[in-house]
């Protein structure tokens, strides 16, 4: 299997079905040498084989996240690349595999809030759902909380209601006042009604 003839820009396709489709192969035939050459790619051609790689490899992580994660340094780096697109999707690969590569995730913890508070939607999006897995897991919970809480104190408007909802999944019964505190606090920046009523849903359902 050539991965590199399979990309959607090889093919000369602007959707992203042919990248999908790749990497449910290359997940269902757990080849790491398939994954190898993914990777190479990232860092050689033009920007649109490396946006198809990407794509491809946090696909995979969906599927077969141990596929991926011998490289959750290189998808760490990835996350100060100047292309937004290798940016964003490398933090999504490191969601993908925050489970089998707890540790590495970790200790890189100080670089992805740095590339969330300087990156795009998708990138906080994807940021603060790694911070609320790794809050899930005891050994990490007292560090993800202390910036799970900051983060909630920062985000958008927009963004609020939807990280309060993921939060209040694995909140734990020590750090519940101080999550109902932050999500108070930031009611009064709230404009719209919609998202002042998922919050003070979650409130409700936090305080019982």
């Amino acid at each position: 299997m050539n991965v590199a003839e399979q990309l959607a820009s090889a093919l000369e396709r602007r959707d992203e079905q042919p990248n999908i489709e790749l990497a449910r192969k290359v997940a269902a035939t757990g080849d790491p040498s398939l994954v190898r050459e993914l990777v190479s790619l990232l860092y050689e051609g033009k920007r649109a084989i490396q946006n198809d790689s990407i794509k491809v490899l946090y696909e995979i992580g969906l599927l077969n996240p141990t596929l991926i994660a011998p490289y959750c340094e290189q998808f760490v780096a990835l996350l100060q690349s100047k292309n937004n697109r290798l940016q964003w999707g490398a933090m999504i690969a490191l969601g993908t595999i925050v489970h089998v590569e707890t540790g590495c995730i970790s200790q890189a913890i100080t670089h992805i809030i740095d590339a969330a508070d300087r990156g795009t939607v998708i990138t906080k999006d994807h940021a603060f759902k790694i911070l609320v897995q790794l809050y899930s897991k005891e050994k990490y919970a007292e560090m993800a909380f202390a910036l799970l809480n900051e983060q909630l104190h920062k985000s958008p408007v927009n963004q609020l209601p939807m990280y309060a909802e993921l939060a209040m999944e694995v909140m734990r019964q020590r750090d519940k006042a101080t999550f109902i505190h932050t999500l108070q606090t930031r009611l009064a920046d709230v404009d719209k009604e919609s998202k002042r009523k998922r919050i003070n849903n979650v409130l409700k359902k936090i305080g019982r």
